[in-house]
């Protein structure tokens, strides 16, 4: 019969050493360092507020070709009195964009105007592209999910109105 093999326990060399082992479970420990030692990218923490990806996500969705707008019908139409005023120009940036934002995920949702004769589910899977890769490249935050909401479709200005017979005079 042999004998159980017992886990080889490394005692640490000093207190003040970087590092030591637990036999039992395998970790490797390190102590926490200074901040002089580290590089400067590591020293500090970054926090991005919940509006900086709501426009980064909203501009990055306008660029697709086939978005009409961005927003539902109530809030196109308060944004659209809102636009109006100078210093609110802004605020139609982030307009029809709503986001969660946690330590290192978001979470984005679109509501979209289309315009007419173009795929939705081609535009859609495009939007989410376009805004996946903007939000991730500039922000570092990993986007779980775009949800979007196709809310109208914007029919063209055929012009019918220059054209017609006026019925009352």
């Amino acid at each position: 019969m042999t004998e159980p093999i017992s886990p080889a326990v490394e005692k640490p060399e000093s207190p003040d050493t970087d590092e030591y082992r637990s036999g039992t479970s395998g970790t490797t420990l390190q102590t926490a360092r200074s901040g002089a030692g580290q590089p400067p990218a590591t020293r500090g923490r970054t926090t991005i507020a919940g509006g900086v990806v709501e426009k980064i996500a909203g501009l990055a969705a306008r660029e697709v070709p086939g978005i009409h707008a961005l927003g539902g019908g109530f809030a196109r139409t308060i944004g659209a009195m809102r636009d109006r005023v100078p210093r609110a120009r802004g605020a139609s940036v982030s307009r029809g964009v709503k986001v969660e934002v946690g330590e290192r995920q978001t979470a984005i949702d679109l509501d979209v105007v289309v315009e007419y004769g173009v795929s939705i589910t081609a535009v859609a899977a495009e939007v989410r592209e376009n805004v996946i890769a903007a939000v991730e490249r500039m922000t570092g935050l990993e986007v779980v999910e775009v949800n979007i909401s196709v809310d109208d479709v914007h029919l063209p200005d055929d012009g019918a109105s220059e054209g017609s017979e006026v019925r009352v005079q």
